[in-house]
């Protein structure tokens, strides 16, 4: 089965390796170990090409039953679609850059959805925290880091493959993932991801609302006048975008059970519009280029 995994030439290009840079603990007792400059994460994930694939990891999350339900009955990504994004990107950024912190930040994420529960789109009762749904919501980095690496950044060799893995686990362990619930190795992880595609993912309201590039959404907080004027005919081609991008770095697999087309013509575009931004990104200010929860910590690590 394809699983959209990334072409991997020898010639990927990733940071050589650090020592300790990619270290996992070995036990679920383990205090979990905070990100520093020697890790791919902290490179990427405050990058403002992540603004770009976090969409389609979230795409991932909510086509799992007990993630699209709980998120369409409790999430305020509806009524509040801004400030919702912005607390999760927030919370995204202190797992990666917020030290010590990013261990509390995880506990407070695992506070925060301990009373969200209820039954599923096939009748089955779920829970937030269950193993199988919460470990599938941090799942979805994986596959998607890889696809935004082929198109938007560069695409990582076997070795960066592995080593992704094994910072994508020591993510696990912050967000409070026990050990026993994350695939070990890159293989097992494939497996893993297979499975659940197969016979859990499907195209729920939220998938549907998610993919639909003519729903309404207002203006961003705080814009000004002429953005908010400007914002009716804005919306639709951002939109688009958005949902065009999204679309493209979901896993092959994923698209095909999801029954999301994708064409040949598609695919060209998309890697063409990967150029532009691989050209583009790289030769910003920094300040420009990395959120500023990123921006401060590339600073302060430098100091």
């Amino acid at each position: 089965m394809d699983t959209g995994r990334a072409a991997h030439p020898a010639g990927g290009e990733i940071p050589a390796p650090v020592p300790g840079g990619d270290r996992t603990p070995r036990t679920e007792r383990a205090e979990p170990l905070p990100f520093t400059p020697d890790t791919l994460l902290w490179d990427m994930t405050g990058d403002i090409r992540v603004l770009l694939y976090l969409p389609a990891a979230l795409v991932l999350q909510v086509a799992h039953p007990a993630v699209g339900a709980g998120v369409d009955e409790h999430s305020v990504f509806r009524t509040d679609p801004w400030g919702r994004a912005r607390r999760s990107l927030d919370s995204l950024q202190l797992w990666i850059y917020g030290g010590d912190r990013a261990v509390e930040e995880g506990r407070r994420l695992r506070r925060l959805h301990r009373d969200i529960k209820g039954t599923d789109t096939r009748g089955r009762p779920y829970h937030a925290l269950s193993p199988a749904s919460y470990a599938w919501v941090h799942a979805t980095g994986f596959p998607v880091f890889l696809r935004a690496a082929e198109y938007l950044f560069r695409p990582f060799d076997e070795a960066g493959e592995q080593r992704l893995h094994a910072e994508a686990r020591r993510l696990g362990f912050i967000l409070g993932i026990r050990e026993r619930d994350m695939p070990g190795s890159v293989e097992e992880f494939w497996t893993y991801f297979d499975a659940v595609v197969h016979d859990e993912l499907e195209r729920t309201l939220v998938v549907e609302e998610l993919l639909d590039p003519r729903r309404s959404v207002p203006p961003p907080d705080g814009a000004g006048a002429a953005l908010r004027l400007l914002w009716p005919v804005l919306r639709p081609a951002l939109l688009r975008l958005q949902v065009f991008v999204t679309k493209g770095l979901l896993p092959p697999v994923a698209r095909e059970r999801l029954d999301i087309p994708w064409t040949p013509r598609d695919e060209r575009r998309l890697r063409l519009f990967g150029r532009v931004v691989r050209t583009v990104v790289p030769r910003l200010p920094e300040r420009l280029r990395y959120l500023p929860v990123a921006y401060a910590a590339r600073r302060a690590a430098r100091a």
